[in-house]
């Protein structure tokens, strides 16, 4: 079955998600595994000498000014991820999907050069976090902690990673069962939530969001 943006959407909202086994392997599977990823807004915490990074700005933050260009790098192999579940198929769809307005990338540049960011798909009051990249130390979690502060600003109340990493635990990013996952899901849907929070224009201050964002984040050591 070829994937589309119909079919993303659809099996987003039945929360399924789509990898493949490599980048050069055609075939399509689905997940819904019995214990889900979220990352809950209300409860997000990160290193103090994290938010020190953030608000030097030391990387130019910005969101969906180059949704392939972030999608092509998380698939990219590295030291710790040889492989990479994002095929040419996946990468067809998602960027079709962007184009219809579904789905967000936040990108943080270096001296215009892209370093870091990640993407993923919103619907409703719900964002599926899908894949990040890092080219230089912290600029995934810079971008984590605009996509954050973002979704907070914009109304969600699910923010969906799938599974729990090491790299998400440390902001709080917890287990819950299937069960628990679809209820939550069910009541971010209706929700109507907006990335493009900001100005009637849609335009916004990326320091303005976080600088009031980070007021309130719980901070760790």
């Amino acid at each position: 079955m070829r994937l589309t943006p119909e079919l993303l959407l659809r099996a987003y909202a039945m929360g399924v998600f789509p990898m493949a086994e490599s980048a050069d392997d055609d075939e399509i599977f689905w997940f819904d595994p019995p214990e889900r990823g979220i990352l809950p807004l209300d409860g997000f915490h990160a290193p103090r000498r994290l938010l020190r990074t953030v608000r030097q700005g030391r990387f130019q933050v910005s969101v969906d000014t180059d949704f392939e260009g972030v999608m092509r790098a998380c698939g990219e192999s590295t030291t710790d991820r040889p492989d990479t579940w994002i095929n040419a198929q996946i990468l067809e769809a998602y960027v079709a999907l962007h184009r219809q307005g579904h789905a967000h990338s936040v990108e943080c540049r270096r001296e215009g050069q892209l370093v870091g960011g990640l993407y993923g798909v919103s619907i409703g009051g719900a964002f599926f976090g899908e894949s990040m990249f890092s080219r230089e130390t912290d600029a995934s979690k810079v971008a984590l902690v605009h996509l954050v502060a973002r979704l907070r600003a914009g109304g969600y109340s699910l923010l969906d990673t799938q599974f729990v990493t090491t790299h998400l635990s440390q902001f709080g990013a917890v287990e819950i069962p299937r069960a628990e996952y679809q209820a939550r899901l069910a009541r971010a849907l209706p929700r109507p939530a907006r990335f493009h929070c900001g100005l009637p224009d849609g335009s916004l201050d990326e320091g303005a969001l976080v600088a009031g964002f980070l007021q309130s984040t719980t901070q760790t050591s």
